[in-house]
């Protein structure tokens, strides 16, 4: 140190810096995040919420009992996210037919395929396309205040009055989610009792087999396996 260093810093009491310009260590910026192989640094926002989408996933099963206990289980056991679940016999005699729709990121929805493929009861499963045939059915329980209204609002969304009384009215109407939404809003101005509505239900368009491997029969011969390349 030169000694007109040493006068610098006995007057001002402490010593000179040196070296590069700019903020000291504990002054810098700390980003959070953990860095990716190529040291690139990963927003841990990103990192913990993958998107998600909404999926229909078909699954034929053994009809036995306990075979929709173990589909709940799993799905409990698993915490994937289920919105609605429907199950129903098919063509094939001593086969039912579940459908799901969950609401889960790309690997969640791989994850239901594969568990649920490994479960006995399972014949065959597989995700739904975007233009599958869908549909869900309600039973809206609403107050007879206004039956001609009531009768009209039916009619627009193609449903079916169940029974009609001096205090309440009871309707039905079937299609696909978007439709059933619709309807039950234009409903509440009534005043909706009571409400039941079904699962979406759904198959693939056209001589598509709804699942992967499916050999659907001609109702009315359960045992007779058909081929959709006939």
């Amino acid at each position: 140190m030169s000694s007109e260093d040493s006068t610098d810093a006995d007057q001002n009491g402490e010593l000179p810096k040196h070296g590069l310009q700019g903020p000291e260590p504990d002054e810098r910026p700390h980003p959070e995040g953990r860095r990716n192989s190529q040291g690139i640094r990963i927003d841990p926002e990103v990192e913990a919420e993958p998107s998600t989408r909404r999926a229909v996933i078909s699954a034929l099963v053994e009809n036995e009992p306990g075979v929709l206990s173990r589909v709940a289980g799993l799905f409990s056991r698993r915490q994937f996210n289920i919105e609605s679940l429907t199950v129903g016999p098919t063509t094939v005699e001593g086969h039912a037919r579940i459908t799901m729709v969950a609401e889960e990121s790309n690997p969640g929805i791989d994850q239901i395929e594969k568990q649920l493929a490994k479960l006995k009861p399972v014949i065959a499963v597989g995700e739904l396309d975007d233009d599958a045939v869908r549909a869900e059915l309600v039973v809206l329980k609403v107050r007879g205040d206004e039956p001609d209204k009531v009768h009209a609002i039916t009619e627009m969304y193609e449903g079916e009055t169940l029974d009609a009384g001096p205090r309440t009215i009871t309707v039905q109407l079937t299609g696909r989610e978007q439709k059933i939404d619709d309807a039950i809003d234009a409903f509440r101005q009534f005043g909706i009792i009571e409400i039941a509505r079904t699962g979406q239900t759904a198959l693939a368009r056209g001589d598509q087999p709804t699942v992967p491997g499916e050999e659907p029969a001609t109702s009315g011969e359960p045992t007779t396996p058909a081929n959709y390349d006939d």
